[in-house]
């Protein structure tokens, strides 16, 4: 069992900390602006900056593969609900049809990409359950394009910005400003 709370913790806000926040903080700042909700682009985001570009791969590719399943499933499960409720309001044949569905995105996700069941299966029950009838398409497809561009965004930061990269660029400043003292 874990240890609670860590007896060798240390705080410590290192570069991936840093890429992760300022990587939300622009994308948050992108949506505000042209008028959209950040929420999922961030979490995006936050998924898909790893310590490394293998990491990051791994990582946002779990939530992008997990999202593109998980929505395109939830858009095929509620059109087979309306079919048979088509002003919805029967939670329990949706709660079925979730079974259901569970057992096909945990296959699919095997196929595909198996780190995605997790967020495939949040998708899946927001869509179900929490989206209205008139949106449920647009809403899933708006989750799978969010969290792409969230995941896309970690992705090109974590390949621009290596911690090799940065730490080299770090050390060079810091020699210059020694220079420019000796002077």
């Amino acid at each position: 069992m874990p240890e609670f709370p860590r007896k060798d913790f240390q705080l410590h806000v290192g570069w991936r900390t840093i890429k992760t926040a300022v990587s939300a903080m622009l994308v948050a700042i992108v949506y505000c602006l042209i008028g959209r909700n950040p929420a999922f682009a961030c979490i995006g985001v936050i998924f898909g900056m790893g310590v490394d570009m293998r990491d990051s791969i791994q990582n946002g590719g779990n939530r992008l593969f997990g999202t593109l399943i998980g929505g395109l499933l939830s858009i095929g499960v509620f059109w087979v609900y309306l079919l048979f409720y088509p002003q919805g309001g029967h939670t329990v044949f949706l709660a079925v049809l979730l079974g259901a569905a569970t057992v096909i995105l945990i296959l699919l996700c095997q196929y595909f990409w198996p780190g995605g069941v997790q967020p495939g299966g949040v998708v899946l029950c927001i869509v179900l359950f929490s989206t209205p009838i008139e949106s449920y398409v647009s809403y899933a497809l708006n989750r799978i394009l969010d969290t792409a561009i969230g995941v896309i965004v970690a992705l090109l930061v974590n390949y621009f910005l290596p911690r090799a990269r940065v730490v080299a660029f770090w050390e060079g400043l810091k020699g210059l400003f020694r220079m420019g003292s000796k002077v």
